[in-house]
């Protein structure tokens, strides 16, 4: 069990913001990490999602790079990848690439916020992002997501808080910076990422109806264009703290979460009695 840990894949499903925070922060400590997504990715945050890569072929989050893989079995271009230094994206809903892989620690990032009746175990650690996770039935541990002082914090055994439902407040915004899908088609785009927005500044449309700026900030995130949605779904992201340095620099909050899953690792292959600094060779 020891030697298979320390050789490892870390496999993360999703690869929205918190997911990529995770993978960038666990890349950065020497894990080799591969990230799945869909073949559409619903993420907001593209400047600092690695999903982005589905679309573009490449992404980069800081000073790491990501690369889109499009066969989920391709062991031999991921190994390539992460030889360069960079971080495979594989397009696979299914999860297909666990069997092919057969990753050490799994992180489900996917963000669903329900109960996962059906999640993949092949791995020796199984770890989940907020809601929908119960450590110790669905999972070996979970990583509280929701601002607070729990923010980061691994439960191995339960669950965490459940989901409000309602966005963290920015600068006194909360639901109102959220931009929701007016109805359901494709996304048509009328601005970037990183733009300022003065109030009822058009952003974006949706079945032939506006989304305007509620108020002046910066379009910290997009759905990108093209995607399918469904009315009332979150497709973007103002800031109103107008500052374009947000939409490129991970949060925070994905930091934590990530400094979460760094300790749910090393607390496990400790128990398992692997030496922290072995974990280098992952």
């Amino acid at each position: 069990m020891r030697s298979e840990l320390l050789s490892g894949i870390v496999l993360i499903r999703g690869g929205g913001d918190l997911a990529s925070g995770v993978a960038l922060r666990l890349h950065r400590c020497g894990l080799q990490v591969i990230v799945s997504e869909l073949p559409q990715p619903l993420a907001v945050r593209r400047r600092v999602c690695f999903a982005e890569a589905v679309f573009c072929g490449t992404a980069t989050v800081e000073d790491c790079t990501a690369r889109k893989i499009a066969d989920p079995g391709d062991t031999r271009l991921a190994e390539e990848i992460m030889n360069e230094g960079h971080i495979p994206v594989l397009v696979d809903p299914d999860g297909e690439a666990i069997g092919h892989f057969r990753p050490a620690v799994i992180v489900d990032a996917r963000m669903l916020k329900r109960y996962q009746d059906h999640v993949p175990r092949p791995a020796k650690l199984l770890i989940g992002l907020g809601p929908g996770f119960v450590a110790g039935e669905n999972c070996d541990a979970v990583i509280e997501t929701n601002r607070g002082v729990s923010l980061g914090r691994v439960v191995w055994n339960g669950s965490i808080e459940s989901n409000t439902g309602v966005p963290e407040p920015i600068a006194g915004r909360s639901k109102e910076r959220v931009l929701r899908s007016p109805a359901d088609g494709a996304v048509i785009a009328h601005a970037k990422i990183g733009d300022h927005l003065d109030p009822g500044k058009l952003i974006a449309e949706v079945g032939g109806l506006p989304v305007q700026a509620p108020f002046s900030g910066v379009l910290r995130g997009l759905i990108h264009p093209g995607v399918i949605v469904k009315r009332n779904m979150k497709i973007g992201d103002v800031d109103p703290r107008d500052d374009p340095r947000v939409c490129i620099q991970v949060s925070d909050k994905s930091l934590a979460v990530a400094g979460g899953v760094l300790e749910a690792i090393f607390s496990f292959a400790g128990r398992a009695g692997v030496s922290p600094a072995l974990l280098q060779r992952f």
